[in-house]
């Protein structure tokens, strides 16, 4: 471990220490689960993990985040969180994450104060700052920690400190909930996420690495990395996917010029104002 990276693990660990029990919100992704392991070298069994179950939230995860927790020996409490439930959420305002995580940190505080647990965290790095991410207000609103933030770590020496400590994720493609697929305004559905799920699973199943299928009215926008564009224009690959695709209820399938990039939806925010 190089001395700069040492330094700033030693600054996590603690920092975590210092809260004398934790709960993190775990999704199964690189940045929570290695929080997770963190806090668990740090606290042992003073640590729990919460992972919210939802339609915008594919199975796959779910079950990814459970075997994480056995492997870590961390006790792992599933809450239901419906987000489509949520005054406002289905509209997909601007302000969607925001009313996604309220109500999330909300039920996971509660759950914490009911089993004794001093502090929430989550899992948000230096790289989240630099991008319009209004779930961090609610972090902020309800006084739920930072960890990765606070020891100043970016995505990069997350997964370099993962790789070496072994954790499953270290290489695992980044994941966002499916509700970020939709543009800012267009109605979410519960058969639009699932459209939106099964056509980003066909795709991880065909060997692509880095994934996003975002979701205009009846047309398909596949990003992925720029090197694999080949693959995908293969002639059988191609019409496999266009035909799953249909059969999923997209009208049209495109390919992002640009590829892979993390809130591309948010590129239009200027555009509308």
């Amino acid at each position: 471990m190089v001395q700069n990276l040492s330094m700033k693990y030693q600054k996590l660990q603690d920092y975590l220490k210092s809260l004398g029990s934790v709960a993190v919100a775990f999704s199964g992704g690189v940045d929570s689960t290695f929080l997770l392991y963190a806090a668990k070298e740090a606290l042992g069994d003073q640590v729990i993990a919460v992972t919210a179950s939802s339609c915008s939230f594919p199975k796959r995860e779910l079950n990814e985040a459970k075997a994480i927790c056995d492997e870590f020996h961390v006790r792992h409490f599933v809450v239901a969180s419906e987000e489509l439930e949520i005054e406002g959420f289905r509209q997909n305002p601007k302000n969607r994450c925001y009313l996604c995580k309220r109500e999330l940190f909300e039920k996971i505080l509660a759950l914490a104060k009911e089993h004794h647990i001093a502090a929430v965290a989550e899992g948000s790095n230096m790289d989240d700052n630099g991008d319009y991410r209004p779930g961090l207000i609610a972090v902020k609103e309800l006084g739920i920690v930072s960890p990765l933030r606070y020891a100043e770590l970016n995505k990069e020496e997350i997964r370099s400190l993962s790789r070496e400590f072994g954790l499953p994720t270290w290489n695992k493609q980044s994941f966002a909930c499916l509700s970020s697929r939709f543009v800012y305004g267009e109605t979410i559905t519960e058969e639009k996420l699932q459209m939106v799920d099964k056509a980003e699973q066909l795709l991880l199943d065909l060997g692509f690495q880095q994934v996003r299928v975002r979701i205009h009215g009846n047309i398909a926008r596949i990003e992925l990395m720029p090197q694999e564009f080949e693959k995908l224009i293969q002639e059988d690959v191609r019409k496999t996917v266009y035909a799953d695709f249909k059969s999923f209820g997209f009208s049209y399938v495109t390919l992002d010029l640009i590829g892979y990039r993390t809130g591309s939806m948010n590129e239009t925010l200027d555009a509308q104002k």
